[in-house]
């Protein structure tokens, strides 16, 4: 696993997935993102890089609604965007976020599995289901 912590951005994917965002100026880049996991059916594994990039995805959704999670060197590219982009998420793509990181977080999910064999498990469920409140707020 390239991760090196439990945060929305503490893996080398939700990094890299978030430069993504320089090239756009409206929601569709997270829209787009947040579908590869709705696509996914319930019996068929969302995958590892599916799983980070949508909740790297979901973190730009709380953030635009004001509900800002940890700021770091890591989240610096997602938190530039934001601050210039005053777009108030649709009800719609809150509703994607939401439901996104449910199913990130139920099996079958390579990135839950993979956070099942780690230490750290608890506290990655725990910051998974806190970024859930900050985008349902």
């Amino acid at each position: 696993m390239g991760s090196w912590g439990i945060g929305s951005f503490g893996n080398d994917t939700a990094c890299d997935w978030s430069y993504g965002l320089e090239e756009v100026e409206d929601l569709s880049y997270v829209d787009s993102t947040l579908e590869r996991v709705l696509a996914v059916g319930s019996g068929k594994a969302v995958s590892i890089e599916d799983g980070e990039t949508a909740i790297a995805a979901a973190e730009v959704v709380a953030r635009l609604k004001g509900h800002w999670g940890e700021e770091d060197p890591y989240s610096e590219t997602v938190d530039k965007w934001v601050r210039s982009h005053a777009i108030t998420p649709p009800q719609a793509l809150v509703s994607k976020a939401v439901a996104a990181l449910e199913r990130v977080l139920t099996p079958p999910s390579d990135l839950l599995a993979e956070w099942d064999e780690a230490d750290e498990s608890g506290a990655w469920s725990e910051s998974v289901a806190e970024l859930k409140h900050r985008v349902q707020s």
